[in-house]
């Protein structure tokens, strides 16, 4: 087994050089040595060798978490940068393309997101204990890509630069009636009534702690006449509305129920309205997510690529009026909040225990290091019912972004005023 072991390291690390230390004691490197840091893994039983040979894209976070590969030299982003940088622009370390499309394939036949699975899934990573988001996130919780518009620029900054720009792309006007499919704790939704002057904001979550904390945050603003935030599926969602907007929940959808989707936000936009979806995507061939993100962190999950979309948002009649893609941005995102975690580990393992930490850990790791050496990237879709709608230029993006600057000036002395 040690022989195979050694022929998959040589396989995974074409650059770098990674330092193996077998359960017996036996040592042996993989790669050419180029390069810093180098990482030194050791296996704590033979079992936990042969899991990692049968089974590498879901064994080497579970034997992590379990304590079984322990980093001697580096840190699991390290190996994992150290994995994946060899193969820029691909999915997956060791997965071979038939693999790849059989899973896609299966994917395709029996994952399905009924509203009763989707609920469960959602309560599976949302409804953790909201002191742990506390621990990373920045204070508005933006718990999805960040928009960094200069080198630098601080994580609270690009969270605000985020909300501006979509904001900006929705053309929001006041007495705007918004539809915020998947609202999370209701930044956006604050933000878009207390900022961009939205009539109404409907925000809609399956998350119960995110339901009652984005209640009570706008209820604390003032704003409870203008945002209601139900506990609710985006397919229960009745009425039209002028905005829609989406972010960071269409990951969670799956190819079975694109369709779905994109039907039901054609029939609830209105005829002159705007539609933007954020959504973590693949720049490369539509291929299956990893397995050990969808059965420990996202249950039901799946990226998606632009091919495996837009024959759903055709069929729907909408029309495709911008593509925005956000590349490094998120990699950006998940360093700020790893560093973040990190920095506050041991409040983590009281809240939780350290498995869950090395769990967390390798989440933040893995993902971070696949947006930035593998193929995910963040899109930004904007979708209409008709071409002119839009203006016809991009100009308007940034002319709104600084109109939207100057309102986030008087809205922040407001809030002085009040509490002062």
């Amino acid at each position: 087994m040690e022989l195979l072991l050694r022929k998959l390291c040589d396989i995974a690390v074409r650059d770098g050089r990674l330092e193996v230390v077998t359960a017996s004691g036996n040592r042996f490197v993989a790669g050419d040595g180029a390069g810093e840091p180098a990482v030194t893994m050791r296996f704590t039983d033979e079992a936990a060798q042969r899991a990692l040979v049968l089974y590498p894209e879901m064994k080497l976070g579970e034997l992590f978490m379990d304590g079984r590969l322990v980093l001697e030299r580096g840190s699991i982003y390290d190996l994992l940068a150290l994995l994946m940088r060899g193969r820029p622009g691909g999915r997956g370390v060791w997965g071979s393309r038939l693999v790849r499309r059989l899973r896609r394939a299966a994917l395709a036949l029996f994952a399905r997101n009924g509203e009763r699975r989707a609920r469960a899934n959602v309560h599976h990573h949302y409804d953790l204990d909201h002191r742990l988001y506390d621990l990373f996130l920045d204070p508005d919780r933006q718990y999805s890509c960040a928009y960094f518009e200069r080198p630098g620029q601080s994580l609270d900054e690009a969270q605000l630069a985020k909300k501006r720009h979509i904001a900006a792309k929705l053309l929001v006007e006041p007495g705007h009636a918004v539809l915020d499919i998947g609202c999370g704790w209701g930044g956006l939704a604050l933000y878009l009534a207390g900022v961009a002057g939205a009539g109404r904001v409907t925000g809609v979550t399956l998350s119960t702690e995110q339901h009652e904390t984005a209640r009570e945050r706008a209820a604390k603003h003032g704003l409870s006449s203008r945002i209601e935030i139900a506990l609710m599926d985006y397919r229960r969602v009745e009425g039209t509305f002028d905005r829609i907007v989406s972010v960071g929940m269409f990951e969670h959808v799956g190819p079975a129920h694109y369709q779905e989707f994109f039907d039901t936000t054609a029939g609830l936009l209105r005829e002159d309205g705007v539609m933007l979806l954020h959504t973590i995507g693949s720049t490369g061939e539509p291929g299956p997510t990893n397995p050990w993100i969808t059965r420990w962190v996202f249950p039901g999950g799946h990226i998606p690529a632009l091919s495996e979309m837009i024959p759903a948002i055709e069929r729907a009649g909408l029309r495709l009026a911008d593509v925005e893609v956000l590349r490094l941005h998120y990699a950006e995102t998940l360093r700020a909040w790893r560093g973040r975690f990190l920095a506050r580990r041991e409040e983590a393992a009281r809240l939780l225990d350290a498995r869950f930490c090395r769990m967390w850990e390798f989440y933040l790791a893995s993902c971070e290091a696949a947006f930035r050496y593998e193929d995910l990237v963040v899109f930004q879709l904007q979708l209409t019912r008709r071409n002119d709608v839009v203006p016809t230029t991009r100009d308007y993006i940034g002319e709104r972004e600084r109109m939207l600057r100057g309102l986030e000036a008087g809205t922040t002395r407001a809030a002085a005023r009040r509490t002062g």
